[in-house]
């Protein structure tokens, strides 16, 4: 595993961090690169002064993925080497990565127009291709995807204060919090009736929706206080783990 994209991805997605380490020990090195990959791009929007530059940021990121799949080496860079190892492994859909660096673009100039749109293409392209590492396949995928959708939601509903406050809010005029909420406790609820086609190795790439079924709900409720407190947080993924039930 390497050392610089471990401290990356445990300084910038503590949680990700978290659940890649209840992974077999074999298995962490492609989580964390994948969950690296994705920081990256999260980050491009943030780094640059104008969405420009941002654009920039992630072509940078399109050509190395190009170049990986081209056959060609990988560039020399802490994310690239391992991320090239674990798409050549586990043999990663192209479709998804570079679909997960166009939907970043939109992270530039809020706000997004279609919000389950941009889940689907990046908390929810990344749980796939972590599944995928992890040796899900066939009827497994729609339910990771389905998940996905849910901790995506999610995801993006506990962020959007501290979004808006710096003037990001990624919610268009019209969608309102509660309605994306149940949108995404619907996919849940798919997500659930078809649990048991998702194979327990798989566990670690769906831990780190582990607050989505609460945050959801609670949204759908229209409490504005979405963050738990950190023991409990941890807690549920803890229970979790130990349990398999990622879909509660």
């Amino acid at each position: 595993m390497s050392d610089a994209v471990a401290r990356l991805v445990e300084r910038g997605d503590p949680d990700r961090w978290r659940t890649a380490m209840t992974a077999p020990e074999a298995a962490r090195p492609g989580l964390l690169a994948l969950y690296a990959f994705n920081l990256e791009l999260a980050r491009a929007p943030w780094v640059a002064s104008e969405p420009l530059l941002a654009a920039i940021r992630l072509q940078w990121w399109a050509d190395a993925i190009g170049e990986i799949y081209d056959g060609r080496p990988a560039r020399k860079h802490e994310v690239v080497e391992p991320l090239a190892a674990v798409v050549t492994e586990a043999d990663l859909p192209r479709r998804l990565l570079d679909e997960m660096i166009d939907a970043r673009k939109l992270d530039a100039e809020p706000p997004l127009a279609d919000p389950t749109a941009y889940v689907d293409m990046t908390a929810g392209h990344l749980m796939e291709l972590a599944a995928r590492h992890l040796g899900a396949e066939g009827a497994a995928l729609p339910v990771v995807r389905e998940f996905g959708r849910a901790a995506g939601i999610a995801a993006l509903l506990r962020a959007r204060p501290e979004l808006a406050a710096r003037g990001r809010d990624p919610l268009p005029p019209g969608v309102t919090a509660p309605d994306l909420a149940r949108e995404g406790l619907a996919a849940l609820a798919r997500a659930r009736v078809h649990r048991d086609r998702v194979p327990g190795a798989a566990l670690p790439a769906l831990l780190p929706g582990w607050l989505a079924a609460r945050t959801l709900r609670l949204a759908a409720a229209g409490d504005p206080q979405l963050e738990p407190r950190p023991i409990t947080a941890r807690a549920g993924l803890l229970w979790r783990a130990a349990t398999g039930r990622w879909w509660t």
